[in-house]
């Protein structure tokens, strides 16, 4: 049998029997080297490679940050600015669960994290506010992905780091595609908000909103921090997640005070946990996608895609259709490391730039999360909100719609993505 095609079979064979994903990467990786009489030594060192990354040390501390903003007051202080925002719309409540999930988003990175901090306050929230549970439950999960788009993004400074792709231009290429995906979604919620009849908050007042908002400006200059630092080349990511996390520290301990000094073992030790798993699954990407590399899949595909159409834009829909389905059965890390030699083949044969192939792809992975049988901020969500999956999966099919919508206006108006890293960053390009 062909090496390659026996590598993919045995990987899927294995992720149909449940077996880890980490496990799933090098169990199949070493039974292909094997047969192949390849050098077993490799697969240590290609695990080391995989993740003997800097770059990579960003994401442990931005899930460090998640956890910080949940065992304080600062995602209190989030929803009340979102509440203050657009509460007083029609369908308020699901203004407020998209807005404070785009907040969330350029915080943290984590959508998973998102889901089930948001969610546990907004989806009993709107079932008490008559809202159809299954929509309370799909719109939680569904806007919980924009943390995957929005910077600080967790799947993009993966792909930029093994990418070789700016991380800056990155986090600036998703701004703008995450924010249409965000407002689409609150059209749709204001839609069904009339349609159904669900309520809008009061507005409460010019004053009151402004003090919401001079409670809450201190976190929200987290982004800033960030992205400007990033962008401006005062610091790495890497550097700048530090910074991020010392002034979420800082705000906790110091200002707030919300957080005794002896939660603090605790809080790292949950971080570490949560990195865990993802960089065993970055060590078993590395040899496995090695080993595509050096089976020459990207070869492959690019002759058969092109050998079914030539046109830039026909390859990269076949893209977009490979990604979705690959999403539904692997997270979006996962699906970046193992086939970032295929995408960026395919990118390079269409000549879309380093920078739009990867946001556009990572818009593509992000529906992944809400979509079963992997799914995992719909599984979240639809836990909290005590909703059968089916009747969940049913409802967050038509949000699914909008961000493949937002992807294809992304391909074919490239200063959606573009736009704002060449006018902000030039020297990225």
């Amino acid at each position: 049998m062909n090496p390659l095609l026996l590598l993919i079979l045995s990987f899927f064979v294995l992720i149909a029997l449940r077996v880890n994903i980490g496990f799933s990467l090098i169990v199949s990786s070493v039974f292909v080297m094997y047969v192949e009489d390849l050098p077993l030594t490799s697969v240590v060192n290609q695990m080391y490679s995989g993740i003997d990354s800097f770059t990579l040390l960003a994401v442990p501390f931005f899930m460090l940050l998640g956890r910080i903003l949940n065992a304080g007051s600062i995602t209190e202080r989030l929803l009340k600015v979102a509440d203050a925002t657009v509460g007083h719309v029609r369908g308020g409540l699901g203004h407020v669960n998209v807005f404070v999930s785009m907040i969330f988003a350029s915080l943290s990175g984590s959508a998973a994290a998102d889901t089930a901090s948001v969610g546990s306050i907004l989806i009993p929230a709107m079932k008490k506010a008559g809202y159809d549970p299954a929509f309370a439950v799909a719109l939680t999960a569904a806007s919980s992905t924009l943390g995957v788009i929005i910077p600080p993004s967790i799947i993009l400074i993966v792909y930029g780091a093994f990418g070789n792709v700016s991380i800056g231009a990155l986090f600036l290429g998703g701004v703008v595609p995450g924010l249409l995906i965000g407002l689409f979604m609150m059209l749709y919620t204001y839609v069904l908000a009339i349609r159904h009849g669900y309520p809008a908050n009061p507005f409460p007042g010019v004053r009151i909103v402004s003090k919401v908002l001079v409670r809450g400006i201190a976190p929200l200059l987290i982004p800033v921090l960030v992205l400007g630092g990033i962008v401006g080349g005062y610091f790495t990511p890497t550097e700048g997640s530090i910074v991020a996390v010392g002034w979420a520290l800082f705000l906790s301990l110091v200002v707030y005070r919300d957080i005794p000094l002896k939660a603090m073992p605790k809080l790292l030790t949950d971080a570490v946990i949560d990195f865990a798993v993802p960089l065993f699954t970055v060590a078993g990407a590395g040899i496995f996608g090695w080993l595509i590399a050096y089976l020459g899949a990207a070869e492959i595909v690019v002759d058969f895609i092109t050998g079914l159409t030539s046109n830039r834009y026909g390859i990269m829909l076949l893209l977009i259709g490979f990604l979705l389905l690959i999403g539904t059965v692997l997270n979006p890390i996962s699906a970046t490391l193992i086939f970032l030699p295929i995408i960026q083949a395919l990118g390079n044969q269409a000549g879309f730039d380093p920078v739009h192939l990867g946001v556009l792809s990572t818009i593509v992975l992000s529906v992944g999360l809400i979509t079963p049988p992997y799914g995992i901020c719909l599984l979240i969500a639809s836990q909290i909100g005590e909703v059968r999956l089916g009747r969940a999966m049913l409802a967050v099919l038509p949000i699914c719609g909008l961000t493949v919508l937002v992807a294809c206006l992304s391909l074919w108006i490239p200063s959606i993505v573009l736009g704002l890293p060449k006018w902000l960053a030039p020297q990225f390009f």
